[in-house]
C-alpha cells in the first residue's frame, strides 16, 4: 500500500476500534452489572441469591434474543444502503439505550416496571449489537489488502475485550471513589450515563469515514446495470444470503459457539462465582480485577493470532484455540479455587488468550464466506445466531449446571461447546487470500 492507503486504512481501523470498544462496552457494563448490581436494585430482595441471580442473567440473555433481528435488519439495509451508514445508525441505538439504563428508576420506587424497562432497553442494546459488528468488521476488512486482512480485522474484534476492559475499569473506579452504600444507591449509574460518548464517534464515522471499496464497487456496478435485468444489489439481502448460502450461515455460527460460550462465562460468571462460592469468598473488586487483567492480554493476542491467519490460514489458527480452550476449561475453576490472586488471574486471561486465537481471525474468516452483495447479511446472521445460541444463556446454564450438579460440569460445558465448534470447522472450506472483489 502506498503511504497515503496505509494512513487512510489506519484511520479506518482505530475509528472501528473505538467505536467498537465503546459499543461492547455498553454491552458488557450490562453483563458485570448483571452479576453485581441488578440482582439488588432491579429485583425484589426478599427471594433466594440462586433465584435473582438467574432473574438477572436472564435480561442479560434478552440481549442476545435481540441480536439474530438486530443483524437480519441491520444486514438488510448495510447490503443495500452501505456499511457506514447501517453502522452509524447501530452506534447511535446503543449510545441512546444504555444512557437510559442509568437513568432507570430501581424496583423499590416503581416495582415490577423497573426489570421490564430494564428488558425493553436490554432488548434495543442487543439490536444494536446485532447491526453494529457487521458493519465494524466490514468496515476494516473490505478495505484492508488481501494479505493483511486477518491483522486489519482484529481492530474491530478487539473492540471486545477492550469493551470489557473499559467497562470494569469504570465500575472499578467509581467504585473505589465512593463508599458502598453510595455505590449500590447511585454510583452503578455513572458508568452507564458516559455511554453518551458513543453518540459523538457516531458523528465523527458519518462525517470523516467513506464507505468500503468492495461496496463502492458493488453500487457502481449497480448504476451501470439499472437498464437491464441484472441487478447486482439484491432486493432483499437476508432472503437472498439464507437461499444462497443457508448450510454455511449455520456452520458459521457453530464456529462461533466455543467463543460465546466460554466468553461469557469469563466475564460474567466467573464474578458471581467467586462472589457467591461456598469453598472460597472473594471480593469483587478482585474478581473484576482478574477480568481486566485478562481482557488486557488478550487484546495483542489477538492481533498476534489475526496476523498468524495471515500466514498459517484462518482454519488452522482458529481450530487450536477451540482445542485448547476446551481443555482449559477444566483448569479455570481449580484454580479461582485456590482463592490466590494471580493463579485467578492466569486461570481467565489463559482463557481470554485461548478464546483470542478463534475471535481474532474470525472477521477476515467471516468476511471472505460470503460475497459482496450479501455479505452483511451472511457475516452477520452467522455471528448473531452463535451469539444467541452459545452466548445468550451462557451464564445462566452455568449457574443452573453449578447449583444442581457442582462446578464440573460447566467445565464440561465449555469443552462441549469447544467440539460443536471443531466439528463446524471441518466443514467449512480455508479462506485466506481470497479475492472480495470476485
Amino acid at each position: 500500500m502506498s503511504q497515503e492507503k496505509t494512513k487512510d486504512m489506519r484511520k479506518v481501523a482505530l475509528t472501528s476500534l473505538s467505536g467498537t470498544s465503546i459499543e461492547w462496552y455498553d454491552f458488557f457494563l450490562y453483563g458485570t452489572a448483571a452479576a453485581v448490581i441488578f440482582p439488588k436494585a432491579f429485583f425484589p430482595q426478599d427471594l433466594p441469591t440462586m433465584v435473582v441471580l438467574i432473574a438477572s442473567f436472564s435480561t442479560f440473555a434478552v440481549g442476545f434474543l435481540a441480536r439474530p433481528l438486530g443483524g437480519a435488519i441491520f444486514g438488510h439495509f448495510g447490503d443495500r444502503v452501505g456499511r457506514k451508514k447501517t453502522l452509524v445508525v447501530a452506534l447511535m441505538m446503543m449510545g441512546v439505550a444504555t444512557t437510559l439504563i442509568g437513568f432507570l428508576p430501581t424496583y423499590q420506587s416503581i416495582g415490577v416496571m423497573a426489570p421490564l424497562l430494564l428488558v425493553v432497553l436490554r432488548f434495543v442494546q442487543g439490536l444494536a449489537i446485532g447491526g453494529q459488528w457487521g458493519g465494524a468488521m466490514l468496515l476494516v476488512t473490505e478495505s484492508a489488502p488481501k494479505d493483511q486482512r486477518g491483522w486489519y480485522g482484529a481492530y474491530a474484534q478487539a473492540g471486545a475485550p477492550v469493551g470489557v476492559i473499559l467497562a470494569n475499569l469504570a465500575f472499578l473506579g467509581v467504585s473505589a471513589s465512593l463508599s458502598e452504600a453510595d455505590f449500590m444507591d447511585w454510583g452503578w449509574r455513572l458508568p452507564f450515563i458516559a455511554s453518551f460518548v458513543l453518540i459523538l464517534i457516531s458523528m465523527y464515522v458519518q462525517l470523516k469515514l467513506e464507505d468500503t471499496p468492495a461496496f463502492k464497487a458493488l453500487a457502481a456496478n449497480q448504476m451501470s446495470t439499472d437498464t437491464t435485468q441484472q441487478t447486482t444489489v439484491a432486493k432483499s439481502p437476508v432472503i437472498e444470503v439464507l437461499r444462497r448460502y443457508p448450510k454455511r450461515i449455520v456452520l458459521a455460527a457453530g464456529a462461533f459457539l466455543s467463543i460465546q460460550v466460554t466468553f461469557y462465562i469469563l466475564i460474567a460468571f466467573v464474578v458471581a462465582y467467586g462472589v457467591n462460592s461456598p469453598t472460597v469468598t472473594l471480593s469483587r473488586d478482585m474478581m473484576l480485577t482478574a477480568v481486566l487483567v485478562a481482557a488486557a492480554i488478550m487484546v495483542p493476542s489477538q492481533f498476534y493470532f489475526s496476523g498468524l491467519s495471515d500466514r498459517l490460514g484462518r482454519k488452522t489458527v482458529y481450530r487450536w484455540g477451540a482445542i485448547l480452550t476446551g481443555l482449559w476449561g477444566f483448569a479455570l475453576f481449580p484454580l479461582i479455587d485456590t482463592g490466590h490472586p494471580v493463579l485467578i488471574c492466569v486461570a481467565v486471561t489463559m482463557g481470554l488468550v485461548f478464546l483470542g486465537m478463534q475471535y481474532g481471525p474470525q472477521a477476515a474468516f467471516f468476511t471472505e464466506l460470503f460475497s459482496t452483495e450479501v455479505r452483511y447479511s451472511g457475516a452477520s446472521l452467522g455471528y448473531q445466531l452463535g451469539a444467541i445460541v452459545g452466548g445468550a444463556l451462557a451464564p445462566t446454564i452455568a449457574v443452573l449446571l453449578w447449583n444442581n450438579f457442582g462446578i464440573f460440569w460447566v467445565s464440561v460445558y465449555i469443552a462441549l461447546a469447544a467440539i460443536l465448534t471443531l466439528i463446524s470447522l471441518s466443514q467449512l472450506t480455508e479462506t485466506q487470500g481470497s479475492d472480495l472483489m470476485e
